[in-house]
């Protein structure tokens, strides 16, 4: 059955008819016909009574988010890095500004929409998919979910919001996710809050039907049909929602070395599966990244949703510049190009990536570059 994200805002007939947004995409190699797609297609709007579903239609790619806008085995899989990756090769530079300030906007207008909205998270959610997402009022996640934010293991840091919902994240679970990249399951997205309700996929086309039927804004009644068909479940034993401990333990620290410092010490006590394996991850990532990525943590944690977005708009910019490295490049060739999963990261090692190299990506663009500018008079900041 085709996995589909979809994000519904409910709102009264007299302002708005209720919104369903639909979305599939990957991160993947794209085909050439994935680039020349017909605009039109890439989103496709249902219209119903009491509601609007627009569908993203890019099920070859797992609905990767473009500047046009997903449909498939992915709720979305994040922003197409691919043909961001082919852009900045063919020195289009104003079209990757395009695209980050396009899908960003389209995420703080979702996080910051003042009506209640339900996004079933049904499969693949990553990057952006997770950003259209998380803010919203309600999350249902399912026995296909699929959370992360791997952008470290492409040179690149958690974006499209992620420094905000990570940091609000329970003890330091926000820094391990994003500077590992690893998975959560839907239960387990349940246990540490990034999803409010979880079902089965098999009773999605239900609970769309019945959101479809109402009539009203009142988040408790939205509240009330959602568990009516939601269930209880519990992440397994071994989940690392079960390892607060042990996380606040190793992630607190201020700086990479020692967090990895702490993992190596408990790794040598406790001969912890666990322990080695999270190791091995950061060892496979890009050493410019992980740092970059835990300063956009931390600072995420005292600002609220625009304010992310935008200092991630500057260090998206800075990151793609190749003033600095060409980490992000060289991660998307080696993972979803040539697919040698072999990165030559540049610093290649934690050592060597100075504290300047850190402030750059937080630092102001040029003065001909203007940061990113949000609606923010129009929506009332998410904080």
């Amino acid at each position: 059955m085709m996995q589909r994200f979809k994000a519904t805002l409910l709102l009264r007939r007299s302002l708005h008819s209720p919104l369903f947004l639909n979305h599939h995409r990957t991160l993947c190699s794209l085909p050439d016909s994935a680039l020349a797609e017909d605009l039109d297609s890439q989103v496709l709007v249902e219209a119903k009574a009491w509601s609007r579903t627009a569908i993203l239609n890019r099920p070859s790619v797992l609905n990767a988010l473009s500047t046009a806008m997903g449909s498939g085995r992915a709720f979305c899989a994040g922003g197409d890095i691919v043909t961001l990756y082919h852009m900045i090769n063919a020195g289009k530079i104003e079209d990757c500004k395009e695209f980050f300030r396009k899908i960003y906007t389209f995420i703080y207008f979702l996080g910051t929409y003042l009506k209640p909205h339900v996004a079933l998270l049904n499969g693949v959610t990553m990057g952006g998919g997770a950003g259209v997402s998380i803010p919203g009022t309600f999350r249902v996640a399912t026995d296909k979910t699929v959370f992360a934010t791997p952008e470290t293991l492409i040179g690149f840091h958690p974006d499209a919001g992620a420094s905000f919902y990570l940091s609000h994240l329970p003890g330091h679970l926000g820094e391990y996710l994003g500077l590992t990249g690893e998975k959560l399951s839907g239960a387990e997205m349940i246990a540490c809050g990034l999803a409010t309700h979880y079902a089965h996929t098999a009773r999605l086309p239900l609970i769309e039907e019945q959101l479809g039927k109402l009539v009203t804004d009142d988040p408790s009644v939205i509240e009330t049909c959602l568990e009516k068909y939601s269930e209880l479940v519990y992440p397994d034993k071994t989940s690392v929602v079960n390892r607060f401990e042990m996380l606040d333990k190793c992630f607190s620290h201020d700086t990479v070395e020692e967090i990895i410092d702490a993992l190596e010490t408990e790794a040598s006590k406790t001969n912890d599966a666990w322990c080695a394996s999270t190791l091995r991850r950061l060892k496979e990532t890009s050493p410019l990244s992980l740092k970059v990525s835990l300063k956009s943590i931390r600072e995420g944690r005292f600002q609220s949703l625009d304010q992310c977005l935008i200092r991630e708009y500057r260090m998206s910019l800075q990151g793609i510049s190749n003033l600095i490295s060409r980490d992000f490049r060289e991660g998307v060739r080696a993972r979803m190009v040539d697919k040698d999963l072999a990165p030559k990261w540049d610093p290649p090692s934690l050592e060597q990536v100075s504290e300047d190299m850190v402030e750059h990506y937080f630092s102001p663009l040029s003065e001909f570059e203007p940061d990113l500018e949000l609606p923010t008079k129009l929506r009332e900041a998410f904080s």
